[in-house]
């Protein structure tokens, strides 16, 4: 069973947009499956990223509302 889909909004400069639309294209995917697809490959190596955890967290990253806001 899949999780729910949700709808977000996500900001990327003009050259990480464009050359993610054109991997898109070059895979027949969607840019939504590109992305999906980098998080899961890259996923390790973010939580390797410094303060990844910090106060205590387990396995999720403790981020302020301000902090998630300005991703």
């Amino acid at each position: 069973m899949s999780a729910p889909k949700k709808k977000v909004t996500l900001y990327f400069s003009a050259g990480m947009l464009e050359e993610t639309q054109r991997e898109a294209i070059r895979q027949d995917r969607s840019i939504s499956w590109i992305i999906q697809a980098a998080w899961r490959i890259a996923r390790e190596d973010v939580r390797r990223l410094p303060g990844y955890g910090q106060n205590g967290a387990t396995g999720v990253a403790s981020l302020s509302k301000r902090q998630i806001e300005s991703l």
